[in-house]
């Protein structure tokens, strides 16, 4: 069954394991998700379960649309809603809560965040380039060099690293490892740390692509 929760990232902390080993965790509230749409073949061209979440950072919807959605489906507005896709097989009914119950210690999961907004940033701080000297005189302290490469071509080339905007990317963290899975607090504790400010909207899956052999915790 493939399955998966809207969450928010609380912040990290540190636990202990059997051998007193000191495990950086990451705490994720994840859930309680509810069944807000089955997508089918026929209706919508795919198969799919829609989940609304209501976090605390985050107040329900109030636009008609989103209202009537979600009232026709007979639930009640959801602050966030996603999706992802199943097979035609999975048993999914409108109105069921999905919780962190589904994940196991142990497991792999697969984390989706947006990184933290940096705003408009220059090559040293978006790309680590070097910068040049910083003594007087040198006129090159923290600049790109050249871009334009002089008269020939004498243009830019796509994918050229330059100032820009930084951050604010969705990004997926695979493979992370479940320490703890706190059920009554619909709290899950993975090891490391993942993208995005405390607060932060997210979303949980189980591992894509796990990984195996030596070397893997």
């Amino acid at each position: 069954m493939n399955f998966a929760l809207l969450g928010k990232k609380i912040g990290m902390s540190q636990v202990f394991d059997d051998e007193n080993n000191v495990i950086p965790v990451t705490i994720v509230e994840a859930g309680p998700c509810t069944v807000t749409q089955i997508k089918t073949l026929d209706k919508e061209g795919y198969t799919a379960v829609q989940i609304g979440y209501n976090p605390s950072c985050k107040k329900a919807p109030k636009s008609k649309p989103l209202v009537g959605h979600c009232k026709k489906n007979g639930v009640d507005p959801q602050a966030v809603l996603s999706e992802f896709r199943t097979p035609e097989n999975d048993e999914y009914e409108t109105g069921h809560l999905l919780t962190v119950d589904k994940f196991e210690a142990g497991e792999k999961v697969d984390v989706v965040a947006t990184t933290k907004g940096k705003g408009f940033q220059g090559v040293v701080k978006r790309w680590n380039f070097a910068g040049g000297p910083a003594s007087h005189g040198s006129m090159f302290h923290r600049r790109g060099g050249s871009y334009g490469l002089c008269q020939w071509p004498g243009h830019v080339f796509k994918n050229k690293k330059m100032p820009g905007h930084m951050g604010s990317r969705s990004r997926t963290v695979q493979n992370l490892k479940v320490i703890k899975v706190l059920p009554e607090k619909h709290v899950i504790l993975v090891k490391g740390s993942i993208p995005g400010h405390n607060g932060s909207l997210l979303t949980v899956r189980p591992a894509i692509k796990r990984k195996s052999g030596k070397g893997v915790s």
